[in-house]
């Protein structure tokens, strides 16, 4: 597994809620927050109050490993009631990662998705894969584990949230 071929991971879960419900939910960005095991808050910027291309906020996160840090992550992509992009940018414009939510309406149950995508650009990996590039693949593996953990802890908050399945 290569960093540079961003690698992505994704969690999803079903819940038995109407997909307003669930879209009202994974539109707040201070809700992940809540059941995150990294994120710790977040906030909009420059006046923005919620999902809109171009809106941006600032997350704070907080990792045994690497301690505590702020991105600013900009919305790249709204697919209304459907989809939501964000990508962690750096100061130089870099995106280090793009992560989303997605909402699918279903018969008996809504769909919801996590996902994230590392790269293209450098992040927080990146001097320890160019301190140790033969354990680039554990690395990148381990992070990504760390990702799912979050994401699963988000679904499951956010299913509890909604009500049983």
């Amino acid at each position: 597994m290569r960093y540079r071929d961003c690698p992505t991971t994704e969690c999803s879960t079903r819940v038995a809620a109407p997909p307003e419900a669930v879209w009202e939910l994974v539109t707040d960005i201070t809700l992940p927050a809540r059941f995150s095991p990294e994120l710790k808050a977040a906030e909009w910027l420059d006046g923005a109050t919620g999902v809109a291309v171009g809106n941006r906020f600032r997350g704070h996160n907080c990792n045994d490993v690497m301690g505590d840090w702020s991105t600013t992550c900009l919305v790249s992509e709204v697919e209304e009631g459907r989809r939501w992009v964000w990508q962690v940018v750096y100061e130089d414009g870099e995106v280090s990662s793009s992560w989303g939510f997605e909402v699918e309406p279903g018969r008996d149950a809504t769909t919801v998705r996590q996902w994230g995508r590392m790269g293209p650009g450098p992040s927080g990996l990146t001097p320890a894969i160019l301190a140790m590039p033969d354990k680039e693949g554990r690395i990148i593996a381990r992070r990504l584990a760390e990702w799912r953990a979050g994401m699963t802890a988000n679904l499951d908050g956010l299913a509890q949230l909604l009500g049983p399945k």
